[in-house]
């Protein structure tokens, strides 16, 4: 495999590129993302099915279970995005896609116009996409019935493809009236290939600054396959506003542990960080969630079946979730359910409910760990309370499962909890709220007293301000942004009758994230709140904020 990829590499310096590297390299706009960031694949005649099946029932994110009744919800008039290098193909306009394709997509694009006939289609776009959306009885996709819009980037030429990756994702963001709810990013760019000089993973590459930038502006969220470590293609792992992926690989036949394939493990405080070093400026960590991503089975653009590899088939799992999340949201809402809003549609509110909702640690069957589905591992198979991030409150995030692994039902549980304010809330639910410059705090009271010795789940997700420099509302090539500070938002979980932050149970306190995220047992059975605290503001007038638990109360 080593050999093959060192190839790839070099017919890619040379700007020569081949269409039949599926899973391993792309055209000049960026590289696809595989297992290692280069990922493999193999067509699946004669090999034992491994499955896309499995990665959506119980044994992967269980989601098949919201496809049947009593929920029944399968992503339907949902619209979600996918950007890649190419794209799947479509019946009627390309002479490889077939009339009855397990996997049709709704309208496929070149960058920022109308798709060429039998040009750009690519294997890997169409394995991502079936991950999404196949409707095939056996190796059905997440989200089913959702409405993909799909963008190739095309051939472009050396240092220029991150805006033409923009250019590719605002025309994403704009489809179904400006109502596309998620967009896919299973590419991304090498730091050798940034025109910055000396540039670093400081959130400001231009294709990362568009992220945070679109994310706000469009109402989106936008799912990046993960690959920070040592030789992979890290931008734009570095956005705030978006959410980064690890896969994960079965263990008699579960997704429970992360695959030691990833490129995210990033090197400790004390290693020094060379030039093949990527990571983050600073403490700020690169993946938040793990998603089923190894050995997956799909398909390709004439429907045949491939099995594959890598964070690319981790971040289409959570794009379809999103829908499913979506489609159940906006069914609230017609149906005047109580405690709910549009809001639901917000992105940060889709963050904070999927990243809730991730599984750590089994719960026994008694409700004490919050209904967890599995025990998640890392790469030395420990859980995530032999993590930093369990022990400190200023590291919110593991370095490697983030908050846990995908649970798309407990994410519909999450969010089935209700839209609360600031003041009395249940055991679960979410809250979509702002905190002007001038406030320093929110509490969120819960009515019940909580069990002793039981797990809380907290996260808190804000947005990092970026502007465009236009003189309209809408990026063209040769234009730029501009990236602001980050407010700074802490979550502190404390006792009910006390206001002294001092006095706090546990805290999550770290000053680069946009995001804070507590788990820890209850230490003994009492009445408890959590609060919102703004320690530094940024140039918005008001921050907007999401902010989903969940606990135990005492029955």
């Amino acid at each position: 495999m080593a050999n093959s990829v060192d190839k790839a590499l070099k017919r890619h310096s040379k700007g020569t590129v081949r269409r039949d590297l599926i899973g391993r390299s792309g055209r000049l706009g960026g590289w696809k993302l595989g297992g290692l960031g280069l990922g493999f694949s193999v067509f699946a005649i004669g090999i034992p099915a491994f499955a896309l099946s499995s990665s959506v029932d119980g044994d992967g994110i269980d989601a098949r279970r919201l496809h049947e009744a009593p929920y029944n919800i399968t992503g339907r008039k949902i619209a979600i995005g996918q950007v890649e290098i190419g794209r799947p193909g479509q019946f009627g306009i390309d002479k490889v896609a077939n009339e009855n394709a397990p996997v049709q997509v709704g309208r496929i694009f070149e960058l920022d116009g109308p798709a060429i006939a039998d040009e750009s289609v690519d294997g890997h776009a169409a394995n991502v996409a079936s991950v999404m959306i196949s409707h095939d009885k056996s190796l059905r996709g997440v989200a089913p019935d959702a409405f993909l819009y799909s963008a190739a980037i095309g051939t472009l030429t050396e240092f220029t493809g991150q805006q033409e990756e923009c250019l590719a994702s605002q025309h994403v963001a704009l489809q179904n009236s400006g109502d596309v709810r998620a967009t896919n990013f299973s590419f991304g760019e090498p730091l050798s290939r940034d025109a910055r000089p000396n540039a670093t993973l400081d959130g400001n590459a231009l294709l990362t600054q568009c992220i945070d930038w679109s994310s706000r502006v469009h109402k989106l969220l936008y799912v990046i396959a993960g690959n920070q470590g040592r030789g992979g293609i890290p931008i734009p792992t570095d956005n705030f506003n978006g959410l980064n992926v690890a896969y994960s690989r079965r263990v008699d036949g579960r997704f429970v542990r992360v695959d030691t394939a990833n490129l995210t493990s990033e090197p400790p405080p004390s290693a020094t960080r060379g030039p093949s070093s990527e990571s983050n400026v600073g403490v700020r960590r690169s993946i938040n969630l793990v998603a089923p991503g190894s050995e997956i089975e799909m398909f390709n653009p004439d429907g045949s079946r491939t099995i594959s590899s890598g964070t690319s088939f981790a971040a289409p799992h959570v794009v379809a979730t999103v829908a499913l999340l979506q489609e159940f949201g906006d069914r609230q809402f017609r149906s005047g359910a109580s405690n709910w809003s549009l809001d639901s549609r917000e992105p940060l509110v889709m963050k904070s409910v999927i990243l809730n909702a991730a599984d750590k640690l089994e719960d026994p069957g008694d409700g004490s760990i919050l209904g967890m589905a599995r025990t998640l591992l890392d790469e030395s198979g420990k859980d995530w309370t032999s993590s930093d991030a369990y022990t400190s409150q200023s590291i919110p995030l593991h370095a490697e499962l983030g908050t846990g692994h995908l649970n798309a039902f407990r994410a519909y549980e999450q969010l089935a909890g209700g839209q609360w304010t600031p003041g009395n809330i249940p055991a679960i639910g979410w809250s979509y709220s702002s905190m002007a410059n001038s406030a320093t705090s929110e509490d969120y009271v819960f009515e019940q007293p909580l069990k002793g010795g039981s797990y809380i789940s907290a996260t808190l997700s804000w947005e990092r301000k970026v502007d465009l420099n236009s003189d309209d509302e809408y990026f063209d090539i040769g234009e730029s942004f501009t990236g602001y500070s980050l407010s700074n938002l802490d979550l502190y979980l404390m006792p009910a009758d006390t206001d002294d932050i001092s006095q706090s149970v546990w805290s999550s306190v770290s000053p680069e994230d946009s995001l804070e995220h507590i788990f820890i047992p209850i230490p003994a059975t009492g009445t408890y709140k959590l609060r919102v605290v703004q320690s530094q503001a940024n140039e918005l007038e008001t921050q907007p904020y999401s902010l989903a638990w969940w606990a135990q109360p005492v029955q």
